[in-house]
Formats: structure tokens, sequence, C-alpha cells
């Protein structure tokens, strides 16, 4: 049986959704693609976006998606070079704090942050990244007991290989193909949201043996597009293995893990990413993602869906078709 899909933009390009319930609404805070003409290349320099905005809707398959217009673009971050990637939004207090990846002047990734006291923006930037922030690819995880986390990172144009035990190398390396492959990030933030409360740990994915995943092993690594959720008092560690095109998880007892690979939730989409954002809402669970369909498989061109995300009765969640190769 075919499930059913929708494009919640289907007059523009976004991608990269976060989505999070706010006073009963639920919000998608996407990249917003555009046609800047940067050639393509491994770096990524062809997802050259430039401004975020904000969508919310009360009813996921068929409501009204209102667009609430850009809530923060790269001229207003006094730190700013190109390329603000993916972000993501957490709320504490009365106030909302949306994290983003975006080059600084010198080219290099770094995580900043902006605030508001709406959910729909617009976000006032802080005037530096956060100290010690490297790569790209912010997700939050609100644990519920006044620990926030964040889980970032990505390879190649992401950088995440040019820096080890949270510090830059002289040059970019990658591990030999049967050593463990590099790992995402996770730290937990500061009672202020605003920086880090600690140094960045490795989240160590392990396969059924219990032994790190290895780079040669690209079809599970970890690449890119982190998200956390929790499920069944769960932790689902939920990611995009880049250049094979899948969207995997693994599950833990920490916020930490370690966690255990699980399987895939997405099969390759048509276009080369997979963000993705998994949140329930009205009792129902939902993969929002992106693919490529209607900008005919260009990859920078990238547009918003939603499809219905189902678990199985031992917690494992059944895999969805992409509709790509």
């Amino acid at each position: 049986m075919k499930k059913e899909v929708r494009y919640l933009v289907p007059e523009d390009y976004m991608a990269d959704p976060a989505v999070h319930v706010f006073n009963g609404r639920l919000y998608i805070y996407p990249s917003h693609d555009w046609e800047s003409g940067v050639p393509e290349n491994d770096n990524g320099d062809h997802f050259n976006m430039k401004d975020y905005h904000v969508f919310s809707t009360d009813d996921v398959m068929n409501g009204e998606i209102k667009d609430h217009g850009v809530i923060l673009a790269v001229e207003d971050i006094p730190w700013a070079g190109r390329q603000l990637w993916d972000s993501d939004v957490a709320f504490k207090d009365g106030r909302y704090y949306l994290y983003f990846s975006l080059k600084d002047q010198n080219d290099i990734f770094r995580i900043g942050v902006a605030v508001s006291d709406k959910p729909e923006g617009p976000f006032i930037p802080q005037p530096d990244p956060i100290k010690g922030s490297y790569s790209i690819d912010p997700a939050i995880l609100d644990d519920g007991d006044g620990n926030y986390y964040m889980y970032f990172g990505g390879l190649w144009g992401g950088q995440l290989q040019r820096y080890r035990d949270n510090k830059a190398l002289e040059s970019a390396a990658f591990p030999a193909d049967d050593e463990p492959t590099i790992p995402s990030r996770v730290v937990r933030l500061s009672e202020n949201m605003l920086e880090f409360a600690e140094a960045p740990r490795a989240l160590v994915i392990l396969d059924e043996n219990g032994k790190p995943l290895t780079a040669g092993d690209n079809s599970r690594r970890f690449f890119e597009a982190s998200w956390m959720h929790k499920y069944n008092g769960k932790y689902y560690f939920s990611y995009s293995t880049g250049d094979t095109h899948r969207l995997c998880y693994a599950i833990g007892d920490s916020p930490y893990g370690p966690f255990t690979y699980q399987g895939v939730i997405l099969t390759p989409v048509v276009g080369w990413t997979t963000h993705h954002a998994i949140v329930e809402y009205k009792g129902k669970w939902y993969l929002f993602h992106h693919d490529c369909v209607p900008s005919n498989g260009l990859t920078w061109l990238r547009s918003l869906k939603v499809v219905e995300l189902e678990y199985n009765a031992d917690g494992t969640i059944k895999t969805i078709d992409g509709g790509g190769e």
C-alpha cells in the first residue's frame, strides 16, 4: 500500500526541515533553496541558501500551511560569510532559540543562535557564533528534565573531517575503511541556551555485535542531518548516510548514547540529500523530509514533504519508500 505523501510548500523550494509543536500548532523550520547559479561540487557550494522562513499548520496532511515569512537572513548576522544551512529551534522559559549553521568570513562553518519571544520570529542573532562550535546541522533535544542537548556535524562540505577531539586539524583526515567512522557530536547546552555547557562528545553508533560502525560501512554510517526523538522512553538518533542517500537510525538509553544501529527509515529519494525531522502531532507520528521531484532532480532545489511514520510493536520503525533509486 502506497503511503499518502504531501508536498507542503509547492510554490517554493524548501529543505532540511526541523519541526516542533509549540502552543498546539506545528511549526516547520526549513532551509530555503534558490537558484543562485553556483556550480555543483562535493563541497556543497551550490547549496547557497541565504535566509530562513517558518511555516505552521494545525492539520499536517490537509490543513493550510501558513508562511510566516523571513525570520532570519545572512545580512542580519554580524559574523556571516555565506550558506545558511540546516537549523533547529528550541523553546525554554518563554523564549525561542534558533540554532543555525553558517560559514563565517573565513569560510569555516560555525553554529550560531538567534532569539525570539515568538515561534514565528523574527529572530535576533547573537553577535558571535557559539564558542567551540564547528561543522553543521544542529538538532536540539528538549529532554523534559530541564536539559537540552545539541546534536551536530556533517562530512565533506560539512567540514566534520577537519576536527578531532574538538580541535581543528592541520588538514582534513578520513579514517581507513576498516577504522571507526567519524562520529557526529552531542553536547549539553548551557542554562541560558546560548553556549555549550561542556565539550562536545562523540556520538558512537554500534553494530549488532557492539562494535562501532566503520568508515567503509557507508550504507549505515553517519554522514549528516542529525535528529533526535524519544519514543517509549528510548532515544532514537536518526541521520543521513549522505553518499548512499538513506535515512537510518539507532536506539539508545541515554541522550549521549551509545546507540545501536537499527535500520533504514527512508530509502533513497530523488535527489542527493535526505534531511528530516520526526515529530508526533495529534496522536500520529510524521516524517518530514525533502526530495527533488518537483525540480526534476536538481539536487539544490528541494521540496518539503511529509509522510506518516509508523512503529512496529517492538519499537522499530517501519521503512518508508523514498521513491528514488
